[in-house]
């Protein structure tokens, strides 16, 4: 199985009627993977039943909710960490800087060394 990608035209970020424009490769998704999906496939590599693949599942989600929200990283190994990050204003000195400058959080995702690897060795596909 191979990565789709497609080639589009992008001109220069930041320039006034997009610089200089080159052309650069985009993926084309192939579908997606539901809960249910998942817990198929996971199916057939445990003993486990529907019902208790779910239950870890949606267990999980909702720790890793909770525990972004209180400001923890979350390791989870292979499969890579969760970690929450902050978009702010600037103040022009600490002591001026309050939580009214605080725009968004955000969850970040660093998968782990399989994972990368899994994509280190991916071959693409040209689709028109």
């Amino acid at each position: 199985m191979s990565i789709k990608y497609t080639v589009i035209e992008r001109g220069q970020p930041g320039v006034a009627g997009g610089g200089v424009k080159k052309w650069y490769a985009s993926v084309i998704t192939d579908g997606e993977m539901t809960i249910d999906d998942i817990v198929n496939e996971i199916e057939k590599f445990s003993s486990l039943t529907e019902s208790d693949i779910r239950g870890v599942i949606i267990a999980l989600e909702n720790v890793i909710q909770k525990e972004l929200a209180n400001g923890k990283i979350i390791r989870l190994d292979k499969l890579g960490s969760f970690y929450p990050s902050l978009s702010s204003n600037g103040s022009v000195t600490e002591l001026d800087f309050n939580t009214t400058l605080i725009k968004s959080a955000h969850v970040n995702y660093k998968p782990g060394k399989r994972i990368s690897d899994a994509l280190k060795i991916a071959t693409f596909k040209k689709v028109k």
